[in-house]
């Protein structure tokens, strides 16, 4: 019997084959009225005819010359810089006929992403004296002239986290602009948005909800800025919580704002729009805490426009998505963008339930309001109740608590349990009041386990793990001789909690749905309830009936753990201006750590139990020690066109992200897809029959260290397996210096069911007694089907 994790990749598989189809260039026409976004890449290599003035006039030319039974096919966007081509409205039969035109390379569907939805300074060790020498902070300025895009939901830009005092003039390589009329400074250097495919798929923008602007009407672009690059703010706190100084991660670095989300999601066209924009602006960081599903690179908009962003020498950092703790639930795993599982800080926000038989049940809140009387207790119902008791209606949507499932003659003046799912945790909040219900409770279920968010809410609230909220329901359903009774005790903010961090259990997993050789997700960053700057307009729950006004705002997602890195990955480059993209992402990886601040392996906070590198990837990120981390595994654009060719992409396929003619012969001769110079190694062996496997992988280290210095190995190896590497000792004379070493892993068969798999893990440890450079070492043995 199939294990639900390969359930899962059986869909995840079967679903990527159904998209496959489109790289054909042929559509189904069943429908051929019906109109969707295509992205449609040129051959850059073909010259723009001279009838034509612009590109854009030659691409408007191409459109009119199909068919259209709908009137006149919208062009949206036309892209130069990273990808050459334009986006369009089109039905499948003109998107069939548009394929065979010579200049056509392939035509790709667009996806529609979603977003991934302070004391985290201090937690990461910026704030123990940030202007002493040999600090990250000091010796990158602060992150002073470089700038960090964000692609998000917009930004506040009244806020205080984006002010400019003390900063200097722009950047001489800034080549962005703000959009007419909107307030931006020498901070916020950058701010446009991007509507067309959101319009083209939806409809026009619904202006008493939203600005055609590159205003933030939702809170989650504001949030993120403010985590990557916002100024030191005191006091800063959510409804008096946690208070303190409130500062991003590169405090002087520059913002430049791309929005391309909106209501109904954030579209590929006006994604790749944002990406081209920035890269041709300036942009040292793109910061993108949006995802998808996951697909071949060459159908993935991201992934094509984050290789020509890295290609030039942007990094990209990515949220890894909000789908743990289920594994192959990471999202955004092409190997050029560092993608950031989410992690706890040792702070949290104690809330519990009392109940009437003296249970103690521990949950988060961050609630501030009229609370509950002190002292009293009050009914508790449940509403996936069958008894009396229960709360009438659709007894699933009731213990939901989903608008209307809710009986207020059976909810008012109460406290109502609510199983997590479905509508936001919030939402569940607001349907209780309106019910008439004084408190709430949010239970996890099952695959949640007893992972918690805190989230402001709009009555009195608490969240309490899996089995917890067992508890709660079996003391409600043992109690109907009786009336059940319960109150909820808010203890404001702790510091100082152990342990910490633990893997956040929304947190999304690996291994890679994609390239399963690749360890994904990279690294875990703070992302479990941090304090960033919020706007105006929107309460602290982002629902409409919230009118609390709040300069910050908790929130949790690997949306929040991904601004934390783009900003770190600012102050490195500020650092050290010659470094790449991939040398920036190994110095972050290597140099992680995976113990926390009880010195016991993180923990994974769904389960209790030890987290694994599916969780973390390479550990939780250490920006100090990433500042000097003695060696980085470098790469260039030919790496990863190595990697596509031992991938098994076409020739056509790899053009298609890299914009390249790929020698896949010369790549297959010279190794395989393990060989991509990445800081982790993972290795898979499928199990046909052997019964002694082996393979290896090849490393380049450069010296970013010190001169004449000598790494020697320390060897950790997966249980079961032997491992070896050559040679065991690496000398450098100069800085910048590269040397090979090899790795070799040998694995014995396991019994294993067909279609299962068994991942153990261990490391490679280069030190020279002053650096400890790690690369987690990935086993994976599979059992075809």
């Amino acid at each position: 019997m199939l294990s639900s994790r390969h359930l899962h990749f059986l869909i995840t598989f079967i679903l990527q084959l159904s998209l496959l189809t489109t790289i054909t260039n042929t559509f189904p026409t069943s429908s051929k009225l019906e109109q969707r976004t295509f992205i449609i890449q040129v051959n850059h290599h073909i010259t723009k005819p001279s009838i034509f003035p612009t590109h854009n006039h030659w691409y408007q030319s191409t459109l009119t010359s199909l068919d259209s039974a709908t009137g006149p096919t919208l062009l949206l966007h036309t892209y130069s810089t990273i990808f050459h081509g334009f986006s369009a409205r089109l039905t499948n039969s003109q998107a069939n006929k548009l394929s065979k035109l010579s200049h056509i390379v392939t035509l790709i569907p667009e996806q529609v992403r979603q977003t991934h939805t302070t004391r985290s300074p201090q937690f990461l060790g910026l704030r123990t004296s940030p202007y002493a020498a040999g600090t990250l902070l000091k010796d990158s300025d602060f992150g002073s002239d470089l700038v960090i895009g964000l692609l998000d939901t917009g930004i506040w830009p009244e806020r205080e986290s984006f002010n400019d005092h003390g900063i200097g003039p722009l950047p001489s390589k800034w080549k962005g602009e703000c959009t007419r009329g909107f307030p931006c400074n020498m901070k916020l250097i950058g701010a446009n948005y991007f509507i067309q495919g959101y319009e083209a798929s939806s409809g026009k923008m619904n202006v008493s909800s939203e600005f055609r602007s590159p205003r933030d009407s939702d809170g989650h672009g504001t949030h993120t800025a403010s985590i990557a690059a916002g100024r030191y703010v005191y006091p800063a706190s959510t409804m008096g919580y946690a208070e303190g100084v409130a500062a991003g991660m590169a405090p002087k670095a520059r913002l430049a704002v791309y929005k391309v989300c909106w209501n109904t999601g954030c579209y590929d066209s006006d994604i790749l729009k944002a990406f081209d924009t920035a890269v041709s602006d300036g942009v040292d960081v793109i910061s993108m805490s949006v995802g998808g599903a996951v697909v071949p690179y060459y159908l993935d908009a991201i992934a094509i426009a984050a290789f020509g962003a890295a290609a030039n020498g942007v990094f990209i950092s990515a949220s890894a998505g909000n789908g743990g703790p289920g594994g192959l639930s990471v999202t955004n795993v092409a190997p050029w963008v560092m993608t950031v599982g989410a992690g706890s800080i040792d702070r949290d926000f104690p809330a519990e339930v009392l109940l009437g038989n003296g249970g103690r049940i521990p949950g988060v809140s961050v609630y501030s309001g009229p609370g509950l009387e002190p002292g009293r207790y009050y009914p508790i119902v449940y509403g996936g109740s069958n008894q009396g008791e229960g709360l009438g209606g659709d007894g699933y949507s009731a213990s939901l608590c989903i608008d209307g499932s809710l009986d207020p003659s059976l909810v008012k003046g109460k406290i109502v349990l609510c199983d997590r799912g479905i509508n936001s945790r919030v939402a569940k909040g607001e349907v209780v009041k309106e019910a008439g219900g004084v408190g709430m409770i949010i239970a996890n279920g099952v695959f949640d386990g007893e992972g918690l968010v805190a989230d402001c809410h709009v009555l009195p609230a608490t969240a309490v793990g899996s089995v917890n909220g067992d508890v709660i329901r079996k003391y409600i359903s043992d109690s109907m001789k009786s009336t059940p009774i319960a109150t909820i005790v808010f203890h404001g903010t702790r510091v100082g909690v152990r342990p910490a961090p633990v893997v956040a259990a929304f947190s999304a997993r690996g291994p890679n749905p994609e390239s399963p050789e690749i360890l994904k997700p990279d690294i875990i960053a703070p992302g479990l309830n941090i304090l960033a700057s919020w706007p105006d307009r929107i309460g602290p729950t982002g629902l409409g009936m919230d009118k609390r006004g709040s300069e910050f705002n908790i929130l949790s997602g690997t949306s929040m753990a991904c601004p934390h890195v783009s900003g770190l990955a600012a102050l490195l480059k500020a650092a050290h201006p010659d470094w790449s993209p991939a040398a920036i992402r190994s110095a972050l990886m290597t140099t992680a750590y995976t113990l926390d601040n009880q010195g016991k392996t993180m923990r994974d906070e769904s389960s209790g139990k030890e987290a694994t590198v599916m969780d973390f990837g390479a550990g939780h990120v250490n920006p100090q020690k990433a500042m000097d981390p003695g060696l980085v595994y470098d790469m260039s654009t030919y790496d990863y066109i190595d990697f596509l060719c031992n991938s098994n992409y076409s020739v056509t396929n790899i053009e298609t992200i890299t914009r390249k003619k790929a020698d896949c012969l010369g790549a297959k001769r010279a190794g395989h897809v393990g060989n991509l110079n990445y800081p982790s190694i993972s290795m898979v062996f499928q199990q046909y029959g052997q019964h002694k496997m082996s393979s290896h992988s090849i490393r380049i280290a450069t010296n970013v260290g010190d001169p004449n210095s000598v790494y020697k190995v320390s060897i950790h190896p997966p249980t079961g397996t032997f491992v070896s590497v050559e040679p065991k000792q690496l000398a450098f004379r100069r800085v910048g210096q590269k040397l090979n070493y090899l790795v070799r892993v040998e694995v014995l068969a396991v019994k294993l069911s067909a279609g299962s798999s068994i991942t153990r893990s261990g490391a490679i440890i280069w030190s020279d007694g002053k650096h400890n450079v790690t690369s987690p070492l990935v086993v994976t043995m599979q059992q075809p089907l």
